[in-house]
C-alpha cells in the first residue's frame, strides 16, 4: 500500500514524462526489421546507442529522474499485456467491439485508423514470471552509476487500458470470467508480480502512464457512456472500480517503491490531444483514495481546468505541475510559468492550510507530457526538446534552488 510519509527523490523538482524523441535512423531500422528487410540485431545495436546519447542528454540538462526514451518500444504503454498468459494480440480487429465515443478510439477513427495495438482477453490471465520490461531497466543500469539506479523511471501500462475501450461484455469471454471484479483480480495479480520483479532487480522509481483517467473528465465521453444502452452501470461506478482495481495492483509494494500516475490527456499523431475537461470532476477520488505517491498532472492549456482541483491533494502526496508543452516547439515565458507554480502553490496551501512554501515542499514542474508517446513522435526537433528540458530545469532551479 501507499506509504505513509511524504516520497521525496523521486519525485524531483524537475521532472520529464519519459518518452523522448527517437532518432531518424532508429525509426527507419524499426520500420525495415518490420518489413522482414534487417535483423533484430541490428536494430537492438542502434536502440543501444541512441539511448546512451539520450541519457547524457538528460545528464547534460540537470535531470535525475532517468528513462530511456522509450526507444525499444512503439507506443508508451509497452508489451506488458500481450506477453501475459492468457491474453492475445488480434490484427483488423471488429471495429464494433470498441466504444466509439472513447477519446482514442474516436481519435483514431476519425483518421480512418485501426485503434493502436488491440489486446484481448483469450484465457485466465496470468503472469509468465518473465519480465518484458526488465531488459530496459537493466541496460539503464549500465548507464548509470549504483548509487543513482533508484532514479530510474520505468513507465508502466495502466491496468485497465484493456478494458475501457471495449464495448461491455468485449474485453474478455463469459466463459472465463463471469465479471469485472474476476478480470481485474487476475490482472492485478500479474501486475503485482511484475511490480516485485522489477523490484528485485532494483525498480524504486514507477511512473503509470492512464489516459483513461482524464476520460472522466470529458464531457463528451460521458454523454456517450449514458447513451450506450449496453454499459451495465454508469460512468462513476466505473471510477470506483478502478480505483480500487488500482489498489489491488498497488497492494503489495514496497514503501521505498514510489509510484507516480501520470493523467495523460493523449499525444497522437501530430501532437494531437484525446481528451478535454478540467480534474475537477475526479480530483477527491483520485487524490484521497488511490494508493500513489505522486499525481503528474497536465496544465499547458486551458482544456486542463484550473488549479482548484489541487485543493484536494492530501498532505503526503506530491503533485507535478505538467506547464510546459512537448506537442509545439513555441518556448513558455519562464516568468510566467513560475507564477503558474506559485498560484498552484497558494491552491495547495488553502486545501491543506498551511503555507506556500510549505505546499512547495510537495510539487515539482515537467512537461505535461512525453514527447513521443508513439515512436513518430510530436511536432517538435529534437533541439526544441532540449530546450524545453533545459527551460523546466531553470524554473525548477528558481522555485526550488538547489533540489534536484
Amino acid at each position: 500500500m501507499a506509504s505513509k510519509q511524504l516520497s521525496r527523490n523521486p519525485p524531483f523538482r524537475a521532472e520529464h514524462l519519459g518518452s523522448l524523441l527517437r532518432p531518424r535512423d532508429l525509426l527507419q531500422k524499426r520500420a525495415a526489421v518490420d518489413k522482414g528487410q534487417a535483423q533484430a540485431s541490428e536494430l537492438t545495436l542502434i536502440e543501444d546507442n541512441a539511448i546512451k546519447n539520450i541519457v547524457q542528454t538528460q545528464v547534460d540538462c540537470g535531470f535525475r529522474p532517468m528513462t530511456d526514451g522509450e526507444y525499444r518500444r512503439h507506443m508508451f504503454w509497452g508489451t506488458f499485456f500481450p506477453e501475459l498468459d492468457g491474453m492475445k494480440e488480434i490484427f483488423n480487429p471488429d471495429p464494433d467491439m470498441f466504444r466509439p465515443y472513447m477519446p482514442d478510439v474516436a481519435a483514431f477513427m476519425e483518421k480512418e485508423m485501426k485503434p493502436g495495438e488491440t489486446v484481448v482477453c483469450v484465457g485466465k490471465i496470468k503472469h509468465t514470471g518473465e519480465s518484458t520490461y526488465i531488459g530496459q531497466f537493466e541496460y539503464l543500469k549500465t548507464l548509470v552509476p549504483k548509487e543513482r539506479w533508484g532514479d530510474i523511471k520505468m513507465t508502466l501500462a495502466a491496468p485497465e487500458w484493456y478494458h475501457m475501450r471495449y464495448r461491455e461484455g468485449r474485453a474478455y469471454p463469459k466463459d472465463v470470467y463471469l465479471s469485472d471484479e474476476e478480470y481485474f483480480s487476475d490482472i492485478a495479480a500479474a501486475y503485482r508480480q511484475e511490480l516485485h520483479i522489477l523490484y528485485k532487480a532494483g525498480l524504486r522509481n514507477v511512473q503509470i502512464d492512464d489516459p483513461n483517467f482524464a476520460y472522466f473528465c470529458s464531457e463528451k465521453m460521458l454523454k456517450g457512456w449514458e447513451e450506450d444502452k449496453e454499459n451495465v452501470g454508469t460512468a462513476e461506478d466505473l471510477l470506483d472500480a478502478y480505483i480500487k482495481f488500482y489498489n489491488d495492483c498497488l497492494s503489495k509494494r514496497p514503501t521505498d517503491m514510489h509510484v507516480g500516475l501520470h493523467i495523460c490527456r493523449g499525444n497522437f499523431v501530430g501532437s494531437r490531444h484525446f481528451s478535454e475537461g478540467g480534474y475537477d470532476r475526479i480530483a477527491t477520488k483520485l487524490f484521497q483514495r488511490l494508493n500513489v505517491d505522486t499525481y503528474y498532472l497536465e496544465y499547458d492549456t486551458p482544456r486542463a481546468g484550473g488549479f482548484e482541483p489541487l485543493k484536494h491533494l492530501p498532505q503526503n502526496k506530491n503533485v507535478i505541475l505538467g506547464v510546459i508543452t512537448s506537442k509545439f516547439p513555441k518556448m513558455e515565458d519562464k516568468e510566467e510559468m513560475k507564477k503558474r507554480v506559485y498560484a498552484a502553490a497558494d491552491v495547495v496551501a488553502e486545501g491543506s492550510g498551511s503555507s506556500r512554501e510549505e505546499a512547495l515542499k510537495r510539487m515539482g514542474v515537467s512537461p505535461q507530457c512525453g514527447f513521443a508517446s508513439h515512436a513518430e513522435g510530436n511536432l517538435v526537433e529534437h533541439d526544441d526538446m532540449v530546450k524545453k528540458l533545459k527551460l523546466v530545469r531553470q524554473i525548477a532551479d528558481e522555485v526550488w534552488p538547489g533540489e534536484p
